[in-house]
């Protein structure tokens, strides 16, 4: 198998994480760059929404999305990081949450880094921090016990998005009203999967 990778992107952090965690062999790495509005065309080609991850089989056609190359992988390993019902609709909950994190996170860098200064929209990037902040008080109240159980994707999910805010929006300090989340994060930081799989730069 054959996954197209971008060593900054927190989609593709979460499927390494998780490939590290459910110890999965034989996949390799293409790396690819782009942007929304200058996408990589080889990816294009097997992703038609020009996003990474990617994940090409010989079996079957790619698969994108990291929800569904995650689940994929965890199904091929037999890893158990989506656990049975009741506890999977947290987990996936828990998981959407991080990934909704992540998607206004991108978004607030994509309009700092792409859009032409004259036309940013400052109200826009602090809406989409609001979603950011709502979700980060939800994973500090309503979530810290699970995120505190046996380990499943939404704990993944959570400790990439945390990783990523730290990585491209660490001026927000997202810690200070949040010590039970912050612990969680510092202590699963320690993780193997996720020291090997720190962004550069």
């Amino acid at each position: 198998m054959k996954l197209y990778h971008s060593p900054t992107s927190p989609y593709v952090r979460k499927v390494m994480v998780l490939i590290a965690e459910a110890g999965v062999q034989g996949i390799a790495t293409v790396a690819v760059s782009g942007t929304p509005v200058a996408p990589d065309l080889t990816l294009a080609e097997s992703n038609p929404l020009g996003k990474v991850p990617a994940l090409d089989r010989p079996d079957g056609p790619t698969l994108y999305d990291s929800r569904v190359i995650c689940q994929f992988l965890d199904a091929q390993a037999g890893a158990g990081f989506y656990p049975s019902a009741p506890r999977l609709w947290d987990t996936l909950t828990v998981e959407a949450t991080a990934d909704g994190i992540l998607d206004a996170a991108v978004l607030m860098v994509y309009e700092t880094r792409i859009r032409p200064e004259a036309n940013r929209y400052a109200p826009w990037v602090e809406g989409q921090w609001a979603k950011v902040d709502r979700a980060l008080d939800v994973l500090e109240t309503r979530w810290i016990d699970h995120l505190s159980g046996p380990l499943d994707i939404g704990q993944i999910a959570t400790g990439c998005a945390l990783g990523y805010l730290d990585f491209r929006l660490g001026n927000r300090n997202w810690r200070k009203t949040r010590p039970r989340l912050a612990e969680w994060e510092a202590q699963f930081a320690k993780r193997a999967s996720m020291q090997a799989t720190v962004p550069p730069g």
